[in-house]
């Protein structure tokens, strides 16, 4: 597969998310998002912090943050993305990128998520970043919400299970489309609609102490998600034919331990339950193992007839996935939950538990292409790791091998048929974690010197594996 020739029109690029990156905390009328009140814990190890991420956030805790005035909350600062964009991008530029994505800040355009009109300061930032982008010859794909949801909807509306907060949601999007239907072609609805297992907070805003049944309220938000979604697929094919619409989900994709049946089976079920996502996104309604599932797990979901007419009218464009690692599950100790899983004795982990299987990306884009046949947009691929400057110099030759490894079985998949058409590597200069709030869990091929408390210069060193991408692009793939 090396005499594999890659299409002349792909995107090479990466990703980011503005909670992750901006900063600039309330500054030009930003509100308060999700992102805002994640509070960096120095003392607790990376399983605990990984623990608390899973357990979501209470009622209690949130208005604690939201009060709190001695912690660290790494995403209000970023890495000052805001007012350092212009370099950064060029930056990217000398790397050759083709695409870069990023998000618009929900709370940057309706602060509160209630406003009747968009802080048209927020705009004007979107309109200079974009713009931006675009004069460096990099093709924008943006993203609607990536944990970004106004904390004002948790405290008034509960979260995204409450069926109010599609309106909201809809008109956020509308004023977007709106303003870029001319200049962004590819648009992701919602950053990893499946994730409401592994980062519910973040995923459905909803506290984890406010309702009696909380996988039904989450099923219930991720429900309102998909109708908002075809909602604005709706209106974006109305205003802009051209706009392609896309949904993503974090890839969850599940081994059998053995070749036992019970093992082969369980994870045929899991993984399924993976697929419901996006089956519901392209297929427009909800297959029956799904609705088998809810039943058997007493999860009751308010579906109208109203809400079925729009999904079925409204698939999604295309797919975009995020890949990190695989997992495996064991029927004599995993069940169906998606958070139930096993450690892979076959495979090597990064500081975080994130097992290395290039392989499973192969795996990942050739099920999905074969499910659906719909183009697939790589929306975040990458390795994070703590990094060392040594004379000035970062030298990640365990970042470089781990790209190479996944973005040759991209190849592969494609060879076998599947439509990619972009590979996005995720946080190509160093950004604040997602899941940890920590900055020593770095992704770039750019280093940032900032620490986990904010402390430092912000200077921007290349890395090693800063002037490989450049090449993988400059080849087109060729040399990896």
């Amino acid at each position: 597969m090396k005499n594999y020739q890659m299409p002349k029109d792909f995107l090479w690029g990466g990703a980011i998310a503005a909670n992750q990156a901006e900063g600039a905390y309330q500054t030009d009328g930003k509100g308060v998002s999700l992102a805002d009140i994640h509070k960096y814990f120095p003392d607790k190890t990376n399983a605990e912090i990984g623990e608390k991420q899973h357990a979501g956030m209470s009622l209690a805790e949130i208005k604690a943050n939201l009060a709190d005035k001695n912690g660290y909350y790494p995403k209000r600062v970023g890495i000052d993305f805001y007012h350092t964009y212009p370099k950064d991008l060029e930056l990217l530029s000398e790397m050759g990128f083709k695409t870069f994505r990023t998000s618009i800040d929900w709370t940057r355009i309706f602060p509160t998520g209630e406003e009747n009109e968009p802080n048209e300061a927020g705009l004007n930032y979107y309109d200079a970043l974009i713009d931006k982008i675009i004069s460096l010859g990099m093709e924008p794909i943006i993203t609607l919400l990536h944990y970004e949801t106004p904390v004002d909807i948790t405290l008034n509306y509960g979260g995204w299970h409450n069926r109010k907060v599609i309106d909201l949601f809809v008109k956020y999007g509308k004023a977007v489309l709106n303003r870029y239907q001319d200049k962004v072609k590819y648009w992701i609805v919602i950053n990893q609609i499946n994730l409401i297992h592994f980062e519910p907070f973040n995923s459905t805003a909803i506290p984890n102490d406010v309702v009696k049944d909380y996988d039904s309220a989450s099923y219930q938000a991720v429900h309102n998600q998909f109708v908002a979604s075809a909602l604005l697929v709706q209106y974006a094919k109305e205003i802009n034919p051209n706009m392609q619409m896309g949904t993503m989900v974090a890839d969850s994709t599940a081994y059998p331990y053995s070749c036992k049946p019970d093992d082969v089976i369980l994870a045929l079920k899991r993984n399924r339950m993976q697929y419901f996502y996006t089956d519901v996104q392209f297929g427009g309604s909800y297959p029956k193992y799904a609705l088998h599932y809810f039943k058997e797990a007493g999860i009751e979901i308010d579906i109208t007839e109203t809400d079925k007419a729009i999904l079925k009218a409204n698939p999604m464009d295309y797919l975009a996935i995020s890949y990190y690692y695989s997992q495996m599950v064991n029927s004599e100790i995993n069940t169906l939950k998606p958070d139930s899983v096993s450690k892979n004795p076959n495979l090597k982990a990064n500081p975080w538990g994130w097992a290395v299987d290039s392989l499973g990306l192969y795996n990942s884009l050739s099920q999905y292409w074969d499910r659906y046949k719909k183009p697939i947009i790589i929306a975040e691929n990458g390795f994070g790791m703590y990094d060392e400057v040594t004379n000035g110099k970062v030298h990640d030759d365990y970042r470089i091998s781990y790209l190479r490894e996944h973005i040759q079985q991209m190849k592969n998949a494609m060879e076998d048929g599947a439509e990619v058409i972009a590979y996005c590597a995720w946080g190509p200069i160093d950004i604040v974690s997602c899941s940890s709030a920590q900055m020593e869990k770095r992704y770039g091929f750019i280093y940032v010197d900032l620490d986990n408390e904010g402390n430092g210069t912000g200077k921007r060193i290349k890395k090693d594996s800063f002037e490989w991408y450049k090449k993988v692009i400059e080849t087109n793939g060729e040399s990896l």
